[in-house]
């Protein structure tokens, strides 16, 4: 009787076992399933130890809800200024609704990425290769309004977007390298000649003051003819003393009397009267007469 008994009860514990073995699923932290009952979404299972019914419940899929990388390939984009250039970006996701992310999409990275390089070549477009490299901000926040927005159906979060480079062909780059140089040699030209130009006013009107103080000072004096000759002699010898300092200077001989016979040319009996005049009498005294 007992052995009977044995052998009606052990298939069926053995049975129950295999149920048990067979319907137990483990799904691990920090990834969700879902459950499908003959085709049709059923429910989803959560971390820890979970039971189907086997033959007519099965896992459709099971994924991470963690942050996950995108790192997207290479593609081409032209700038605004008809430049080729290839850019590439990497989006931090996470699945937020499996549901949706398994039943609304088709392949959520294969989607992000057309929809990320997409939108990336558009605001490219927009844009100057120049202003490119400093709107680095400005694209990644445009371009994680975009997905952010598109993707809002799909079960999933876009945390960030990130812009990783953007890079030109060589040829491009050395015609840009020049460019750059050419531009920076023409406003280094322009400041030269503008600092040359704010030189020459300067020296100027430091010539146009000095001869106010000049005309002051022999203003009435008897002498007038004597220090303008001590101040060209003084101008005659500084002039040599730079011309000596000169790396390619050469060796001048001059006759003093010469000089001194080009001096009283230069001033003249006449104009050197003149300007030892006294202002204030009406009339013009000869000092060396």
């Amino acid at each position: 009787m007992e052995s009977a008994i044995l052998s009606i009860i052990a298939p069926m514990i053995l049975v129950a076992l295999g149920y048990s073995i067979g319907s137990a699923r483990i799904v691990n932290e920090g990834n969700e399933a879902l459950v499908e009952r003959l085709g049709k979404k059923h429910r989803k299972l959560e971390p820890g130890l979970n039971f189907i019914v086997p033959l007519i419940d099965k896992i459709a899929v099971e994924e991470s809800t963690r942050e996950q990388v995108l790192d997207t390939k290479p593609r081409q984009a032209i700038t605004r200024d008809n430049v080729s250039v290839e850019i590439d970006a990497v989006v931090f996701w996470k699945i937020v609704d499996l549901e949706k992310a398994f039943y609304n999409i088709e392949d959520v990275e294969e989607a992000m990425t057309n929809l990320v390089l997409t939108r990336l070549r558009s605001l490219i477009g927009e844009m100057d290769l120049d202003e490119t490299y400093s709107s680095m901000d400005y694209i990644n926040r445009k371009l994680l309004e975009h997905v952010a927005e598109a993707t809002g159906d799909w079960g999933i979060q876009v945390i960030r977007v990130e812009v990783q480079e953007i890079s030109v062909p060589p040829s491009v780059r050395e015609s840009l390298e020049k460019k750059r140089i050419a531009e920076s040699e023409k406003q280094a030209a322009i400041e030269r000649a503008e600092g040359e130009k704010q030189a020459e006013i300067s020296k100027a009107e430091g010539t146009v003051k000095s001869l106010e103080i000049i005309s002051k000072a022999l203003n009435g004096q008897s002498n007038t003819r004597e220090v303008l000759q001590y101040l060209i002699a003084q101008r005659y010898v500084e002039a040599n003393e730079k011309l000596g300092e000169s790396a390619n200077s050469k060796i001048i001989f001059m006759d003093p009397n010469k000089l001194n016979e080009a001096m009283t040319d230069l001033l003249g009996e006449e104009s050197a009267s003149n300007i030892g005049a006294n202002p204030g009498n009406g009339s013009i005294r000869p000092h060396d007469q």
